[in-house]
């Protein structure tokens, strides 16, 4: 059976929010800040460049695009990468979920 460290994963928790407040450059306290609301606004933000690529995309083939199809491409792989990102999170908080659920008490 696996065992969980509760006290090792908690400070890597703790280390992991401390550096994403660094990297983002907020100085909230990670209650205001929560994991639901990271989470939205990477939806948000993976959607916004979904939406791009789909516009550029279409201005392309119109022929009204003053991209090339090189960076027609790379707004569109960008998009997909932000994707499976997203996607890679989402799988990793469901089997986090389903261990908990499936922990004996």
């Amino acid at each position: 059976m696996n065992e969980i460290n509760s006290a090792g994963l908690l400070a890597e928790m703790r280390v992991m929010a401390a550096r994403a407040q660094g990297a983002t450059g907020r100085a909230e306290d990670s209650q205001s800040a929560g994991f639901g609301e990271l989470l939205k606004q990477s939806v948000d933000r993976v959607n916004d460049m979904q939406q791009q690529s789909r516009m550029a995309k279409e201005s392309f083939q119109a022929g009204i695009s003053d991209m090339s199809l090189a960076e027609v491409m790379l707004v569109s792989e960008k998009s997909g990468i932000a994707f499976q990102a997203v996607l890679q999170v989402r799988n990793k908080v469901i089997q986090a979920y389903q261990d908990i659920i499936n922990m004996p008490l």
